[in-house]
């Protein structure tokens, strides 16, 4: 056996390239252990499909067996300048080595687009479904959140006292669910606007005679509140209820020239 010429027969690239039938693997992998300068020659062209990927790749993200044969033939007729002629049948073998490489080298590309792809596939599906996830969740808080609200307003210890809008704001309207056993109100404030920049709804128990105003806090996140609903703990003995608008953080007696809405409580 010449080993030279088995080399240059082209089978080895073919091999490499996993073109050959199970009958040729077999013969490949018997000469191989038997000429052991072989096994050297496949890494050899291991390392070459490396090269030719690397060179190839980032000129054509998605090349064509057909392109980058006519570009290898091309660029290995100019480097050993020789004249390109038409090509016989011994001359087609001599290229099948390249062939093979190319087949290989196009295959690695493939590979690593579909690769890329598919993880940035799987990544968006991953955000997606996270997104899905989150917005169940706060779809669940919010159920949870208006059954709670419903049953505290059903409470046959409830009071609602409406709240009017005032002279500020003639559209505006409230209303407040007192529970004077749990000492706990509910305001709805679903009437109001939202308040300005820089400013915040505060809510008062009122006593009328004398007026004494006591703050109940300010209703903060009210834009961000869907339900416009909020939870306040009355430990008051109130006459009535007043919303005025007051700078961030409340004040400590109310605005009068900005209240909004007042109510009074059914004797």
């Amino acid at each position: 056996m010449d080993i030279k010429e088995y080399i240059a027969s082209g089978i080895l690239e073919l091999y490499v390239a996993g073109s050959l039938s199970e009958k040729e693997n077999d013969e490949v992998n018997e000469m191989l252990l038997k000429y052991p300068e072989l096994i050297s020659e496949v890494q050899k062209i291991e390392e070459t499909i490396g090269v030719l990927t690397a060179s190839v790749a980032p000129k054509d993200k998605n090349p064509s067996f057909k392109n980058l044969l006519i570009k290898m033939i091309q660029e290995k007729e100019e480097d050993s300048k020789v004249i390109p002629m038409k090509p016989s049948g011994k001359s087609w073998i001599s290229y099948t080595g390249w062939a093979a490489s190319i087949i290989v080298g196009s295959a690695l590309i493939l590979s690593q687009i579909n690769s890329s792809s598919l993880s940035k596939e799987l990544k968006a599906t991953s955000v997606k479904k996270e997104q899905i996830q989150e917005k169940l969740k706060e779809t669940t808080v919010n159920l949870e959140t208006n059954e709670t609200l419903l049953a505290a307003i059903r409470d046959k210890n409830i009071i609602s006292i409406p709240l009017q809008g005032q002279k500020v704001s003639p559209d505006s309207y409230a209303k407040v669910y007192w529970n004077k056993t749990t000492e706990k109100i509910y305001v709805d404030v679903q009437g109001l606007p939202d308040p300005p920049k820089g400013k915040v709804y505060q809510l008062w128990s009122l006593k009328l005679e004398p007026l004494t105003p006591t703050s109940l806090g300010t209703l903060d996140n009210f834009t961000a509140d869907a339900n416009k609903i909020f939870s306040i703990a009355n430990p008051n003995n109130s006459q009535a209820f007043g919303i005025t608008l007051e700078p961030e953080g409340g004040s400590e007696t109310p605005t009068l020239e900005q209240l909004y809405t007042i109510g009074v409580v059914d004797s």
